[in-house]
């Protein structure tokens, strides 16, 4: 009998929260096809999940369910477009500050604020608003032992801005002890390696306040593609970013093992032409930003907020429909390169001047120094330090996978993991125990995400009793 009850639910332009719903009158089938854009990107695209009738439910469209969980409609309530006004840099740039402002403002109200620091813009952005606003700030950042120590820069932020302040190292073989914790938060919908709050997640929920987090500003504020981009060219330059090294080898071969029809490239640059194309936008750039924020946000960013939220409600500013709005209405010249942002805390001398992560040594004043021959000193300097520390056994450790997969004893666990699963299950064996010998090899860097996506599935399947049909 039908369900005329309803249940509505209004999705924002980029939701904090996944959402799930079932697809009516669709076999209970595992999405193959899905599973292989998973972990060749390492996101599932559009609606799509582990099983075909099982929905993610798309941002910006409301939606209606009936009590069973099934939806019923779901029609836009926003549609991505680019309409530039004619405005001055200056008038956006101001724009801009009044905007982060009231947003934070009204997210975060009179509560402590618990704010992650990094050596990049995002936070640094939020921390200098937060400066004005007199709320108790408390922040907090890490790295690995071993590692390039970005919390000193974090540090600085936070000792000028008045903020208290936690350094924390990140140890080797967190995972272990947190990997079914996190398999619950996430639902296996992320891989494993990028999630290192897990690794420190009982200091954040010991902290008090509310976290504002400064996800996705380095995407809306910045080019979409890259200068010169000719229109033909857009699927290549998104498939480039989409495709993680080893991915597309690791999709090919479950592809193969599982009897899927057709080949699996073809497959993808179909689903991601279609994404495209559904975006209404002549604007290169604009148009890729849009489908970024559409598809890898929400299916990837989002996915892990939800381990934050383990420990303390969360804001994100860059996450309101206004900020996503104005995006829409700036000319991609003022976007581009992250000028708003530099500009903006190029207003405090400060903050400008300490270190930037991504072009370290120099700050936001002479980061465009980062190039040969004035980098040639640091480099040089840097590859020495590496290389010593490499021979008296303390290596430089600056990837996520090394702190949780390299080293014996996180060896042993990593094949217990990869080889502890039911004999009927969906994971093919013989693929799985390939690219174990893969990251083995000299060309381990390459073959890290295929791995972690492997263990992944591996977790996913375990923990949900999966059989092949």
């Amino acid at each position: 009998m039908f369900d005329s009850k309803v249940r509505p639910i209004h999705n924002s332009i980029l939701p904090s929260k996944q959402q799930f719903a079932l697809r009516k009158a669709t076999a209970h089938e595992i999405n193959y096809e899905a599973i292989c854009i998973f972990v060749a990107t390492g996101f599932f695209m559009d609606d799509d999940t582990y099983w075909k009738d099982q929905i993610c439910l798309k941002p910006a469209h409301n939606h209606e369910l009936n009590t069973s969980g099934e939806l019923l409609t779901s029609t836009p309530n926003f549609e991505w477009h680019y309409s530039p006004r004619n405005i001055t840099f200056e008038q956006v740039l101001e724009e801009y500050i009044g905007l982060l402002t009231t947003i934070i403002k009204e997210q975060v109200k009179d509560h402590p604020v618990i704010l992650p620091l990094s050596g990049g813009l995002d936070s640094r952005s939020q921390a200098m608003v937060l400066k004005e606003l007199n709320n108790n700030v408390h922040s907090y950042s890490y790295a690995f032992p071993g590692g390039y120590p970005e919390h000193k820069i974090s540090e600085k932020i936070a000792k000028y801005c008045g903020f208290s302040f936690d350094a924390f190292f990140i140890g080797k073989g967190y995972l272990w002890n947190s990997i079914d914790e996190l398999a619950d938060l996430n639902k296996c919908y992320s891989e494993f390696t990028h999630s290192r709050q897990m690794a420190i997640l009982d200091e954040l929920k010991a902290m008090n306040g509310v976290f504002s987090l400064g996800h996705w500003g380095d995407v809306l504020f910045d080019r979409g593609v890259p200068e010169g981009t000719e229109s033909g060219e857009v699927v290549l330059v998104v498939l480039k970013k989409m495709l993680k090294p080893g991915g597309l080898e690791l999709a090919n071969k479950l592809w193969e093992a599982w009897g899927l029809d057709g080949q699996f490239k073809d497959y993808l640059i179909g689903r991601v032409e279609t994404a495209l194309s559904q975006i209404k936008i002549d604007n290169l750039s604009a148009k890729v930003r849009a489908f970024k924020t559409s598809q890898w946000a929400h299916r990837w960013t989002t996915t892990n907020l939800s381990i934050f939220e383990e420990a303390a409600p969360i804001t994100l500013p860059y996450y309101d429909n206004r900020m996503i709005e104005f995006i829409c209405s700036i000319p991609e010249e003022y976007l581009a390169d992250r000028k708003l942002q530099i500009s903006h805390i190029r207003k405090d001398a400060t903050l400008s001047n300490i270190v930037w992560h991504q072009n370290k040594p120099f700050n936001l004043n002479t980061y465009h120094k980062n190039k040969a021959p004035y980098n040639l000193p640091y480099r040089v300097f840097n590859k020495m330090k590496r290389e010593f520390n490499n021979l008296v056994g303390n290596p430089y450790i600056q990837r996520n996978f090394e702190i949780q997969f390299m080293g014996k004893d996180n060896d042993q666990r990593l094949y217990q993991y990869l080889m502890n699963m039911d004999a009927n299950g969906v994971l093919p064996k013989s693929v799985v125990e390939y690219f174990y010998q893969k990251f083995k090899s000299p060309d381990y860097v390459y073959y890290s995400h295929p791995i972690s996506m492997l263990l992944t599935l591996s977790v996913w399947q375990n923990k949900n009793h999966i059989i092949s049909q």
